[in-house]
């Protein structure tokens, strides 16, 4: 069974929701349990978590998640997750703060995609479950919205630091989302009357003295202009210090950020930069993919039109070395870029993408990188050369003079990787990728 892993979150936007709330924990487990279950089970439907994991994996069903709990408890708490292994991908983490009190217990809910709450009806049901949980654990503030949006929004902290952010927390409306809980004190301070009559879709006061708002119908239509609109009138209700129009246009900034963007890559370097995009938050994607469409690498200049005579006594041996080098390349990454052992294109492409997400040439020291990867990577470069595209090595007593010919063109793999080595953005720069297909255009 495949289950939601955080990788898995981001590879499309979600509808997530996070909830504080507490309890009592006078009584047992189970029954301080049974209304957060049964809310679930109640209103759920067709996201109802089929899985709980706890130390191991279970089917779903209320004793197996009291289960989970007590085999994963410790002076502190617990925590245990469910999910679901089929359409839509479910991950709901259960925290208890038994340690504390009062007694905590933190929710964090994704259904994938965000699209799937374009149903009025299934979004009634949701409200509901959040209507049960926040009126048996109070919570001073809870949210769900789109994953991607909150992001842009800045939740939680909101361009505090994290100090400001723990020392106050939730102190005022910095934003309203699709379905918020504000708790009695955030109620308060806003002031009750005026949080009643804010202009939504739902407002309706809980048992514990919180507030359900609800801003439409549905949640997956959120940065469409009727939301935004919707969005900024009830922000600024609830904020008379705020400008309409100002927020309106933050909003929209919001929405704009997220309208999806067609790759057009650099066809050279494609093939690497089409799994940059994945790396970034969703709400930085379609950013990120408008920036890399942009993108040109500077033409390769690591070739000579006429290769330069070898100056070495014995060829042989300074080729055993480029060897040995090359190996010791493939021996240490080999588990991390398991097509290095290929030494295809494809292989060169995996490297690209290892070394950028690994920050490489920030994360480990010049002297390593200098005296080590870059000529153990100059190596394999030119070996990949040769074996693909039918080079000969050409060594010379100056390593990165060493070449490989490759058609009418000879090659200069070291120097290419000493360049490439140089920083991040030269591994764009500079790319495996991009110097494989132009030497290929000359193999012939």
């Amino acid at each position: 069974m495949k289950l939601l892993t955080l990788k898995d979150l981001n590879v499309e936007d979600t509808l997530r929701f996070s909830f504080d709330g507490s309890f009592s924990h006078r009584s047992a487990l189970e029954r301080e349990l049974e209304p957060f279950l049964q809310g679930l089970e109640a209103h759920a439907g067709d996201w109802m978590p089929d899985v709980v994991k706890g130390s191991r994996q279970r089917r779903y069903s209320r004793d197996a998640v009291v289960m989970a709990l007590k085999e994963r408890q410790d002076r502190y708490g617990s925590t245990v997750g469910l999910h679901r292994t089929t359409f839509p991908a479910v991950s709901l983490t259960i925290d208890l703060g038994l340690a504390l009190t009062p007694a905590k217990i933190r929710v964090w809910l994704d259904v994938q995609p965000v699209s799937f709450f374009s149903d009025q009806e299934r979004c009634q049901e949701f409200v509901k479950t959040v209507r049960g949980w926040g009126s048996m654990y109070p919570a001073p503030y809870a949210v769900a919205h789109s994953a991607a949006d909150r992001q842009l929004a800045g939740f939680p902290r909101f361009g505090r630091d994290d100090e400001t952010c723990e020392r106050d927390g939730t102190d005022t409306v910095y934003d309203v989302f699709w379905l918020n809980v504000f708790g009695p004190k955030l109620v308060e301070s806003v002031g009750r009357e005026r949080m009643l009559s804010t202009p939504a879709h739902l407002v309706e006061e809980l048992p514990n003295g919180s507030v359900l708002l609800v801003l439409r119908p549905t949640a997956a239509d959120f940065d469409s202009e009727e939301a935004r609109v919707a969005q900024a009138r009830a922000h600024v209700h609830l904020r008379p210090d705020l400008d309409f129009d100002t927020v309106l246009r933050t909003l929209r900034e919001r929405s704009a950020a997220l309208v999806p963007v067609e790759p057009r890559f650099h066809p050279d370097v494609a093939p690497f930069l089409s799994r940059l995009p994945d790396e970034f938050a969703i709400s930085e994607r379609q950013r990120k993919i408008a920036e890399l469409n942009a993108f040109r690498p500077p033409v390769p200049e690591e070739w000579l039109p006429v290769a330069r005579p070898s100056d070495v006594a014995n060829p042989e041996r300074v080729l055993e070395s480029y060897g040995d080098l090359s190996e010791g390349l493939v021996a240490a990454l080999h588990t991390k870029v398991p097509s290095i052992m290929d030494e295809t294109a494809e292989s060169l492409t995996d490297l690209d993408f290892y070394f950028w997400r690994e920050n490489f040439p920030e994360r480990y020291t010049r002297e390593l990188i200098d005296s080590h990867t870059a000529p153990a990577l100059g190596a394999y470069l030119g070996d990949v050369l040769v074996r693909r595209l039918g080079g000969t090595w050409v060594p010379r007593q100056k390593m990165e003079e060493s070449q490989v010919r490759v058609g009418k063109r000879v090659w200069l793999p070291f120097l290419r990787a000493r360049r490439y080595m140089q920083s991040c953005q030269s591994l764009l720069d500079y790319s495996l990728t991009q110097f494989f297909h132009e030497a290929k255009r000359y193999h012939s």
